[in-house]
Protein backbone atom coordinates (compact mmCIF):
# COMPACT_ATOMS: atom_id res chain seq x y z
CA UNK A 1 0.00 0.00 0.00
CA UNK A 2 1.32 3.43 -0.96
CA UNK A 3 2.03 5.98 1.74
CA UNK A 4 -0.31 8.95 1.90
CA UNK A 5 2.50 11.31 0.84
CA UNK A 6 3.22 9.21 -2.28
CA UNK A 7 -0.48 9.05 -3.04
CA UNK A 8 -0.80 12.83 -2.86
CA UNK A 9 2.35 13.28 -4.97
CA UNK A 10 0.99 11.02 -7.71
CA UNK A 11 -2.33 12.84 -7.67
CA UNK A 12 -0.61 16.21 -8.04
CA UNK A 13 1.46 14.89 -10.94
CA UNK A 14 -1.75 13.69 -12.64
CA UNK A 15 -3.39 17.08 -12.16
CA UNK A 16 -0.33 18.94 -13.45
CA UNK A 17 -0.34 16.74 -16.54
CA UNK A 18 -3.81 18.07 -17.41
CA UNK A 19 -3.67 21.65 -16.15
CA UNK A 20 -6.49 23.08 -18.28
CA UNK A 21 -8.90 20.29 -17.47
CA UNK A 22 -8.08 20.50 -13.76
CA UNK A 23 -8.46 24.30 -13.80
CA UNK A 24 -11.89 24.14 -15.45
CA UNK A 25 -12.97 21.46 -12.99
CA UNK A 26 -11.82 23.56 -10.05
CA UNK A 27 -13.58 26.62 -11.49
CA UNK A 28 -16.95 24.86 -11.46
CA UNK A 29 -16.71 24.07 -7.78
CA UNK A 30 -15.23 27.48 -6.98
CA UNK A 31 -18.37 29.11 -8.34
CA UNK A 32 -20.58 26.93 -6.15
CA UNK A 33 -18.61 27.53 -2.95
CA UNK A 34 -18.15 31.26 -3.58
CA UNK A 35 -21.92 31.54 -4.17
CA UNK A 36 -22.55 29.82 -0.84
CA UNK A 37 -20.06 32.07 0.97
CA UNK A 38 -21.54 35.18 -0.66
CA UNK A 39 -25.11 34.24 0.28
CA UNK A 40 -24.22 33.55 3.90
CA UNK A 41 -22.15 36.75 4.05
CA UNK A 42 -25.07 38.84 2.79
CA UNK A 43 -27.61 37.23 5.13
CA UNK A 44 -25.39 37.55 8.21
CA UNK A 45 -24.43 41.12 7.31
CA UNK A 46 -28.08 41.99 6.73
CA UNK A 47 -28.99 40.66 10.17
CA UNK A 48 -26.34 42.88 11.76
CA UNK A 49 -27.42 45.81 9.58
CA UNK A 50 -31.07 45.43 10.57
CA UNK A 51 -30.24 45.03 14.25
CA UNK A 52 -28.17 48.22 14.25
CA UNK A 53 -30.26 50.47 12.02
CA UNK A 54 -33.85 49.28 12.05
CA UNK A 55 -34.42 47.63 15.42
CA UNK A 56 -32.48 50.21 17.38
CA UNK A 57 -35.08 50.93 20.02
CA UNK A 58 -33.04 49.47 22.84
CA UNK A 59 -33.85 46.66 25.24
CA UNK A 60 -35.94 48.87 27.55
CA UNK A 61 -37.98 50.81 24.96
CA UNK A 62 -41.25 49.83 23.28
CA UNK A 63 -43.78 51.58 21.06
CA UNK A 64 -47.57 51.53 20.89
CA UNK A 65 -49.60 52.42 17.79
CA UNK A 66 -52.98 51.64 16.26
CA UNK A 67 -51.38 49.71 13.37
CA UNK A 68 -48.94 46.76 13.66
CA UNK A 69 -45.22 47.56 13.52
CA UNK A 70 -44.06 44.26 12.07
CA UNK A 71 -46.85 42.54 10.15
CA UNK A 72 -46.96 40.27 7.12
CA UNK A 73 -50.76 40.03 7.12
CA UNK A 74 -52.03 42.78 4.81
CA UNK A 75 -55.64 42.22 5.87
CA UNK A 76 -54.67 42.88 9.48
CA UNK A 77 -53.11 46.20 8.46
CA UNK A 78 -56.25 47.22 6.54
CA UNK A 79 -58.40 46.30 9.51
CA UNK A 80 -56.14 48.26 11.90
CA UNK A 81 -56.46 51.40 9.78
CA UNK A 82 -60.13 51.53 10.85
CA UNK A 83 -59.26 51.51 14.54
CA UNK A 84 -59.62 54.60 16.69
CA UNK A 85 -56.61 56.94 16.67
CA UNK A 86 -54.26 57.01 19.60
CA UNK A 87 -54.66 60.59 20.77
CA UNK A 88 -52.68 63.12 22.78
CA UNK A 89 -54.90 62.44 25.81
CA UNK A 90 -53.83 58.77 25.72
CA UNK A 91 -50.19 59.85 25.79
CA UNK A 92 -50.81 62.19 28.75
CA UNK A 93 -52.70 59.50 30.67
CA UNK A 94 -49.89 56.99 30.25
CA UNK A 95 -47.28 59.54 31.26
CA UNK A 96 -49.21 60.47 34.40
CA UNK A 97 -50.21 57.00 35.64
CA UNK A 98 -47.60 54.47 34.46
CA UNK A 99 -45.34 53.85 37.47
CA UNK A 100 -43.18 51.35 35.55
CA UNK A 101 -42.47 53.90 32.80
CA UNK A 102 -39.35 56.05 33.09
CA UNK A 103 -40.00 58.16 29.98
CA UNK A 104 -43.15 58.44 27.88
CA UNK A 105 -42.96 60.29 24.57
CA UNK A 106 -45.19 60.61 21.53
CA UNK A 107 -44.58 60.96 17.81
CA UNK A 108 -46.75 61.45 14.73
CA UNK A 109 -45.99 62.03 11.08
CA UNK A 110 -47.21 63.04 7.66
CA UNK A 111 -45.59 63.67 4.29
CA UNK A 112 -45.13 67.18 2.98
CA UNK A 113 -42.96 69.75 1.20
CA UNK A 114 -39.96 71.56 2.66
CA UNK A 115 -38.60 74.76 1.10
CA UNK A 116 -35.76 77.20 1.68
CA UNK A 117 -35.48 80.15 -0.73
CA UNK A 118 -35.44 78.56 -4.21
CA UNK A 119 -34.71 75.02 -3.04
CA UNK A 120 -37.69 72.77 -2.50
CA UNK A 121 -37.97 69.10 -1.52
CA UNK A 122 -41.09 66.93 -1.79
CA UNK A 123 -42.26 63.76 -0.07
CA UNK A 124 -40.41 64.61 3.13
CA UNK A 125 -41.40 62.96 6.40
CA UNK A 126 -42.63 65.62 8.83
CA UNK A 127 -42.54 64.37 12.42
CA UNK A 128 -44.12 65.84 15.51
CA UNK A 129 -42.23 64.95 18.70
CA UNK A 130 -42.78 65.60 22.35
CA UNK A 131 -39.68 67.14 24.01
CA UNK A 132 -38.74 64.00 25.94
CA UNK A 133 -38.21 62.12 22.68
CA UNK A 134 -34.74 63.65 22.92
CA UNK A 135 -34.04 61.04 25.62
CA UNK A 136 -35.85 58.15 23.89
CA UNK A 137 -34.98 58.59 20.21
CA UNK A 138 -31.73 56.86 19.20
CA UNK A 139 -30.81 59.40 16.53
CA UNK A 140 -27.84 61.60 17.41
CA UNK A 141 -27.85 65.38 17.07
CA UNK A 142 -24.89 66.50 15.00
CA UNK A 143 -25.20 70.26 15.50
CA UNK A 144 -27.44 72.49 17.56
CA UNK A 145 -29.99 71.26 20.10
CA UNK A 146 -33.40 69.72 20.66
CA UNK A 147 -36.38 71.96 21.35
CA UNK A 148 -37.28 72.55 25.00
CA UNK A 149 -40.52 71.75 26.91
CA UNK A 150 -41.24 75.48 27.06
CA UNK A 151 -40.93 75.78 23.28
CA UNK A 152 -43.26 72.83 22.88
CA UNK A 153 -45.85 74.33 25.25
CA UNK A 154 -45.81 77.62 23.38
CA UNK A 155 -45.88 75.96 19.96
CA UNK A 156 -42.59 77.60 19.00
CA UNK A 157 -41.79 77.57 15.30
CA UNK A 158 -38.53 75.61 15.61
CA UNK A 159 -37.39 72.40 13.96
CA UNK A 160 -34.61 69.87 13.57
CA UNK A 161 -33.67 68.44 10.19
CA UNK A 162 -32.06 65.26 8.85
CA UNK A 163 -28.69 65.18 7.12
CA UNK A 164 -30.15 65.01 3.58
CA UNK A 165 -32.37 68.04 4.22
CA UNK A 166 -29.35 69.99 5.40
CA UNK A 167 -27.29 68.95 2.36
CA UNK A 168 -29.99 69.64 -0.23
CA UNK A 169 -31.53 72.82 1.16
CA UNK A 170 -28.31 74.38 2.42
CA UNK A 171 -25.49 73.23 0.13
CA UNK A 172 -22.22 74.65 1.41
CA UNK A 173 -23.87 76.76 4.12
CA UNK A 174 -24.72 76.36 7.79
CA UNK A 175 -28.47 75.67 8.26
CA UNK A 176 -28.51 76.71 11.90
CA UNK A 177 -30.86 79.63 12.53
CA UNK A 178 -32.19 79.60 8.96
CA UNK A 179 -35.96 79.72 8.34
CA UNK A 180 -37.51 76.93 6.27
CA UNK A 181 -41.09 76.45 5.14
CA UNK A 182 -42.58 73.14 6.24
CA UNK A 183 -45.97 72.50 4.62
CA UNK A 184 -47.66 75.89 5.05
CA UNK A 185 -45.72 77.20 8.07
CA UNK A 186 -42.25 78.64 8.65
CA UNK A 187 -39.84 77.14 11.19
CA UNK A 188 -36.34 78.06 12.33
CA UNK A 189 -33.70 75.31 12.24
CA UNK A 190 -32.24 74.75 15.71
CA UNK A 191 -30.55 71.38 15.17
CA UNK A 192 -29.37 68.81 12.64
CA UNK A 193 -28.95 65.05 12.97
CA UNK A 194 -26.02 62.82 12.10
CA UNK A 195 -26.31 60.97 8.81
CA UNK A 196 -27.84 57.52 9.10
CA UNK A 197 -27.81 56.39 5.48
CA UNK A 198 -30.24 54.15 3.62
CA UNK A 199 -31.72 51.09 5.24
CA UNK A 200 -32.73 48.42 2.72
CA UNK A 201 -33.04 51.11 0.06
CA UNK A 202 -35.09 53.48 2.24
CA UNK A 203 -33.58 56.91 2.90
CA UNK A 204 -33.41 57.59 6.64
CA UNK A 205 -32.13 61.19 6.51
CA UNK A 206 -34.94 63.06 4.75
CA UNK A 207 -37.08 64.24 7.65
CA UNK A 208 -38.02 67.30 9.69
CA UNK A 209 -38.97 67.22 13.38
CA UNK A 210 -41.19 69.91 14.88
CA UNK A 211 -42.70 70.24 18.39
CA UNK A 212 -45.80 68.12 18.93
CA UNK A 213 -47.91 71.17 19.79
CA UNK A 214 -46.97 72.75 16.44
CA UNK A 215 -47.70 69.46 14.69
CA UNK A 216 -51.18 69.26 16.22
CA UNK A 217 -51.93 72.80 15.11
CA UNK A 218 -51.20 71.78 11.53
CA UNK A 219 -52.71 68.28 11.52
CA UNK A 220 -55.23 68.30 14.35
CA UNK A 221 -56.52 64.78 15.01
CA UNK A 222 -55.93 63.55 11.47
CA UNK A 223 -52.82 61.62 12.52
CA UNK A 224 -52.72 58.82 15.08
CA UNK A 225 -49.90 59.11 17.59
CA UNK A 226 -47.22 56.54 18.28
CA UNK A 227 -46.40 56.31 21.98
CA UNK A 228 -42.77 55.60 22.86
CA UNK A 229 -42.09 54.24 26.34
CA UNK A 230 -38.83 53.62 28.15
CA UNK A 231 -39.26 51.28 31.10
CA UNK A 232 -37.77 52.00 34.52
CA UNK A 233 -35.24 49.28 33.70
CA UNK A 234 -34.78 46.18 31.51
CA UNK A 235 -36.10 44.05 34.38
CA UNK A 236 -39.36 46.03 34.44
CA UNK A 237 -39.88 45.96 30.68
CA UNK A 238 -42.79 43.50 30.69
CA UNK A 239 -44.40 45.18 33.70
CA UNK A 240 -44.36 48.52 31.88
CA UNK A 241 -46.01 46.93 28.83
CA UNK A 242 -48.68 45.34 31.03
CA UNK A 243 -49.47 48.68 32.68
CA UNK A 244 -49.76 50.47 29.34
CA UNK A 245 -51.92 47.67 27.93
CA UNK A 246 -54.32 47.77 30.88
CA UNK A 247 -54.60 51.56 30.70
CA UNK A 248 -55.31 51.61 26.95
CA UNK A 249 -57.83 48.77 27.22
CA UNK A 250 -59.66 50.75 29.91
CA UNK A 251 -59.62 53.98 27.89
CA UNK A 252 -60.86 52.16 24.77
CA UNK A 253 -63.47 50.13 26.71
CA UNK A 254 -61.97 46.79 25.71
CA UNK A 255 -63.12 44.03 28.03
CA UNK A 256 -62.81 40.26 28.26
CA UNK A 257 -61.76 38.57 25.03
CA UNK A 258 -62.45 41.58 22.83
CA UNK A 259 -59.59 42.16 20.33
CA UNK A 260 -57.24 44.99 21.17
CA UNK A 261 -57.24 47.98 18.85
CA UNK A 262 -53.58 48.84 19.34
CA UNK A 263 -50.24 47.12 18.82
CA UNK A 264 -46.90 46.92 20.60
CA UNK A 265 -43.55 47.17 18.86
CA UNK A 266 -40.23 46.14 20.39
CA UNK A 267 -36.72 45.55 19.16
CA UNK A 268 -37.38 41.81 19.20
CA UNK A 269 -40.53 42.12 17.08
CA UNK A 270 -38.62 43.93 14.32
CA UNK A 271 -35.77 41.44 14.42
CA UNK A 272 -38.19 38.50 14.46
CA UNK A 273 -39.96 39.80 11.36
CA UNK A 274 -36.66 40.34 9.58
CA UNK A 275 -35.38 36.89 10.52
CA UNK A 276 -38.53 35.27 9.17
CA UNK A 277 -38.11 37.16 5.90
CA UNK A 278 -34.36 36.61 5.66
CA UNK A 279 -34.83 32.94 6.58
CA UNK A 280 -37.00 32.41 3.49
CA UNK A 281 -34.49 34.20 1.26
CA UNK A 282 -31.66 32.31 2.93
CA UNK A 283 -33.33 28.97 2.17
CA UNK A 284 -33.83 29.87 -1.49
CA UNK A 285 -30.27 31.18 -1.90
CA UNK A 286 -28.82 28.11 -0.18
CA UNK A 287 -30.80 25.91 -2.56
CA UNK A 288 -29.45 27.83 -5.56
CA UNK A 289 -25.86 27.74 -4.32
CA UNK A 290 -26.23 24.04 -3.46
CA UNK A 291 -27.35 23.38 -7.02
CA UNK A 292 -24.20 25.17 -8.22
CA UNK A 293 -22.09 23.00 -5.92
CA UNK A 294 -23.82 19.80 -7.09
CA UNK A 295 -23.29 20.81 -10.72
CA UNK A 296 -19.62 21.32 -9.91
CA UNK A 297 -19.56 17.82 -8.38
CA UNK A 298 -21.17 16.33 -11.48
CA UNK A 299 -18.56 18.05 -13.63
CA UNK A 300 -15.83 16.54 -11.46
CA UNK A 301 -17.38 13.07 -11.78
CA UNK A 302 -17.57 13.38 -15.57
CA UNK A 303 -13.99 14.61 -15.80
CA UNK A 304 -12.79 11.79 -13.56
CA UNK A 305 -14.63 9.22 -15.71
CA UNK A 306 -12.89 10.63 -18.78
CA UNK A 307 -9.62 10.48 -16.90
CA UNK A 308 -10.20 6.82 -16.02
CA UNK A 309 -10.86 6.03 -19.69
CA UNK A 310 -7.75 7.90 -20.85
CA UNK A 311 -5.53 6.29 -18.20
CA UNK A 312 -6.74 2.70 -18.56
CA UNK A 313 -3.32 1.48 -19.67
CA UNK A 314 -1.62 3.37 -16.81
CA UNK A 315 -3.95 1.62 -14.38
CA UNK A 316 -3.11 -1.75 -15.95
CA UNK A 317 0.64 -1.12 -15.63
CA UNK A 318 0.27 -0.08 -11.97
CA UNK A 319 -1.77 -3.18 -11.21
CA UNK A 320 0.86 -5.32 -12.96
CA UNK A 321 3.55 -3.68 -10.81
CA UNK A 322 1.74 -4.72 -7.63
CA UNK A 323 -0.72 -1.89 -6.93
CA UNK A 324 -3.88 -3.14 -5.26
CA UNK A 325 -7.48 -2.13 -6.02
CA UNK A 326 -7.39 -0.09 -2.82
CA UNK A 327 -4.33 1.83 -4.10
CA UNK A 328 -6.07 2.71 -7.36
CA UNK A 329 -9.27 3.65 -5.52
CA UNK A 330 -7.40 5.87 -3.10
CA UNK A 331 -5.41 7.63 -5.86
CA UNK A 332 -8.47 8.63 -7.87
CA UNK A 333 -10.39 9.63 -4.76
CA UNK A 334 -7.41 11.76 -3.71
CA UNK A 335 -7.36 13.47 -7.09
CA UNK A 336 -11.07 14.24 -6.85
CA UNK A 337 -10.88 15.52 -3.27
CA UNK A 338 -7.79 17.62 -3.99
CA UNK A 339 -9.51 19.37 -6.87
CA UNK A 340 -12.51 20.07 -4.66
CA UNK A 341 -10.41 21.34 -1.76
CA UNK A 342 -8.57 23.69 -4.11
CA UNK A 343 -11.87 24.85 -5.60
CA UNK A 344 -13.36 25.30 -2.12
CA UNK A 345 -10.35 27.27 -0.89
CA UNK A 346 -10.47 29.55 -3.93
CA UNK A 347 -14.22 29.99 -3.39
CA UNK A 348 -13.64 30.97 0.25
CA UNK A 349 -11.01 33.52 -0.81
CA UNK A 350 -13.44 34.91 -3.40
CA UNK A 351 -16.07 35.19 -0.65
CA UNK A 352 -13.65 37.05 1.60
CA UNK A 353 -12.76 39.45 -1.21
CA UNK A 354 -16.43 40.09 -1.95
CA UNK A 355 -17.14 40.80 1.73
CA UNK A 356 -14.14 43.13 1.89
CA UNK A 357 -15.26 45.04 -1.23
CA UNK A 358 -18.84 45.29 0.07
CA UNK A 359 -17.67 46.57 3.45
CA UNK A 360 -15.17 49.01 1.88
CA UNK A 361 -17.40 50.62 -0.73
CA UNK A 362 -20.76 50.50 1.08
CA UNK A 363 -22.10 50.88 4.61
CA UNK A 364 -23.07 47.20 4.64
CA UNK A 365 -21.31 45.35 7.52
CA UNK A 366 -20.33 42.29 5.46
CA UNK A 367 -17.85 39.80 6.89
CA UNK A 368 -17.10 36.12 6.37
CA UNK A 369 -17.08 34.31 9.68
CA UNK A 370 -14.60 31.52 10.33
CA UNK A 371 -17.23 28.81 10.59
CA UNK A 372 -18.64 29.81 7.18
CA UNK A 373 -15.18 29.50 5.59
CA UNK A 374 -14.67 26.09 7.23
CA UNK A 375 -18.12 25.02 6.04
CA UNK A 376 -17.18 25.95 2.47
CA UNK A 377 -14.01 23.83 2.53
CA UNK A 378 -15.77 20.90 4.25
CA UNK A 379 -18.62 21.04 1.75
CA UNK A 380 -16.21 20.98 -1.19
CA UNK A 381 -14.35 18.02 0.33
CA UNK A 382 -17.59 16.09 0.82
CA UNK A 383 -18.60 16.82 -2.78
CA UNK A 384 -15.22 15.61 -4.03
CA UNK A 385 -15.48 12.43 -1.99
CA UNK A 386 -19.09 11.72 -2.98
CA UNK A 387 -18.77 12.37 -6.70
CA UNK A 388 -15.33 10.77 -6.90
CA UNK A 389 -16.41 7.40 -5.49
CA UNK A 390 -17.94 6.05 -8.71
CA UNK A 391 -15.04 6.96 -11.05
CA UNK A 392 -12.51 5.72 -8.47
CA UNK A 393 -14.42 2.45 -7.99
CA UNK A 394 -14.64 1.95 -11.75
CA UNK A 395 -10.89 2.50 -12.07
CA UNK A 396 -10.13 0.11 -9.21
CA UNK A 397 -12.26 -2.68 -10.71
CA UNK A 398 -10.59 -2.64 -14.12
CA UNK A 399 -9.18 -6.02 -15.08
CA UNK A 400 -5.36 -5.62 -15.23
CA UNK A 401 -5.07 -7.84 -18.35
CA UNK A 402 -7.80 -5.95 -20.21
CA UNK A 403 -6.28 -2.63 -19.08
CA UNK A 404 -2.83 -3.55 -20.42
CA UNK A 405 -4.31 -4.49 -23.81
CA UNK A 406 -6.05 -1.11 -24.20
CA UNK A 407 -4.67 1.51 -26.57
Amino acid sequence: MLAIRDNVSQSLDALRAHKLRAALTVLGLTMGVSTLITVMTIVQGANVYVEKKIANLGTDVFQVARTPFAATDFELVLKALKYKHIEFEDYKAIGETCSECDQVGATASFTGRVKYENNELTDINIYGHTPNMADIDTRTIDEGRYFTPVEDERGAAVCLIGANIAENLFPGTDPMGKPIRVASSEYTVVGTFEKIGSVLGQDQDSFVIIPMSSFLKVRGNRSSLTINVRAVGPGRFQAAQDQVRMLLRARRHITGNMPETFFFGTKESYISLWQSISGAFFGVFIMVSSISAVVGGIVIMNVMLVSVTERTKEIGIRRAMGATQHDILRQFLTESVMQCIIGGAVGVVAGFLFALALRTFTAFPAAVQTWVAILGVVLSSVIGLFFGIYPATRAARLDPVVALRSD
